[in-house]
């Protein structure tokens, strides 16, 4: 029988986190440098409060551009209702969980605490690593 593959052995680990009070613009640029489609945001205890995503960050610049306001929290701009991932998840339902979403990347969770992020290209890479794999 062939082996199940989850979410936790190709997930990002350490990912990107954000705070709620971080400046919107600071935030934009950490996930530009960090080359990722969005980050959880997270409280001082660690908890995830929301997530910011490149949608929200583009938010953020048509109010600038509009009203000449630029900057804000990340609060002000981020999801508070997240879509998170469990780390024992197959790759088989995360994929049809991006299948059936529009976004880009999703929190990874076990017990409750953020253990890495998984994103498109994750499981992108995943799935030709496992196809190297399968002609050897």
């Amino acid at each position: 029988m062939a082996k199940t593959h989850r979410v936790n052995e190709y997930m990002t680990t350490n990912p990107v986190t954000l705070h709620p009070d971080m400046d919107v613009m600071e935030a934009f640029q950490e996930l530009t440098r960090q080359r990722v489609p969005g980050a959880p945001v997270v409280d001082d205890l660690g908890n995830l409060v929301g997530l910011l995503a490149e949608r929200d960050c583009l938010e953020a610049i048509v109010k600038a551009c509009y009203h000449d306001e630029w900057g804000g929290r990340v609060s002000e701009y981020m999801q508070a209702d997240v879509t998170t991932i469990d780390a024992d998840t197959s790759l088989a339902d995360a994929a049809k969980l991006f299948i059936d979403t529009s976004l880009r990347g999703f929190p990874v969770i076990d017990n409750n605490t953020i253990v890495g992020q998984l994103n498109r290209s994750d499981l992108l890479k995943a799935i030709i690593k496992l196809r190297k794999d399968c002609r050897k």
